[in-house]
């Protein structure tokens, strides 16, 4: 496994694989909705975010994401389609209610346990090591900076999808990351949750990729990613010598 994974540049997706992307969602549904401990938050997670890629993508990707009426619109829009599949009828006002919540929480990131320590290791190891992820520049930025990774990540190696101007799964966002940063897809790695984005994304174009599968869910496709890892221990096993 070493001698496979001897890559020039690890890039790692955010938002569900450096912190747990559930909990502004669980915070928002506490507050608005009053949802108890029996509540499949897991499951209510997985249908928000098919329903905001779903949505960004019919108002022409992350890019246009960033603010505006649209968007806006969109963000209440996910939040009453995902919960109807939960019994929960949202009106304009209470949709509205829940995404302030969801995001006034939305920079309150505690990273993984062990997440920041494997990022230093494989710095001071000299690979390249990046971010790859998808949303509203400023957005993404902001929940970077709340984990304090540009001291560890330089801003050149930090790719977000609505300011390179591809979304994942789009082979091509891949493709200009490894033009900027001078690698190739050989020896290219990518760690991330999601199996249409991250997982089916990152194959395609040709990269490695550790499919960080925490929450434990079933793959959604013939995609054969190189490995599974359910948290950090297992993904500081597999990246490093």
């Amino acid at each position: 496994m070493n001698e496979q994974m001897q890559a020039k540049g690890i890039f790692f997706d955010v938002d569900d694989t450096l912190y747990d992307h559930l909990t502004p969602l669980r915070k928002a549904l506490e507050e608005v909705a009053d949802t108890g401990s029996d509540f499949p938050y897991d499951a209510a997670y997985h249908r928000l975010r098919y329903y905001s890629d779903m949505l960004s993508l019919e108002l022409g990707g992350a890019g246009a994401m960033e603010t505006g009426s649209a968007t806006e619109l969109m963000r209440r829009r996910r939040f009453q389609l995902a919960l109807a599949e939960f019994g929960m009828e949202l009106s304009e006002e209470q949709a509205a209610q829940m995404q302030a919540a969801y995001i006034g929480c939305q920079y309150e990131i505690t990273m993984f346990p062990g997440a920041r320590e494997l990022i230093e290791k494989l710095v001071r190891a000299g690979h390249i090591v990046g971010l790859i992820t998808n949303g509203a520049g400023g957005h993404q930025m902001n929940k970077i900076s709340a984990m304090n990774l540009d001291d560890l990540i330089p801003s050149e190696y930090q790719f977000v999808s609505g300011v390179v101007g591809w979304d994942k799964p789009d082979v091509r966002i891949f493709s200009h990351v490894n033009e900027r940063t001078g690698t190739v897809p050989a020896n290219s790695v990518y760690i991330g949750d999601s199996w249409r984005n991250d997982v089916i994304g990152a194959l395609e174009a040709g990269w490695r990729v550790i499919w960080f599968n925490h929450r434990g869910v079933e793959p959604e496709s013939e995609h054969t990613p190189q490995h599974i890892a359910a948290d950090y221990e297992e993904l500081g096993r597999l990246l490093i010598d």
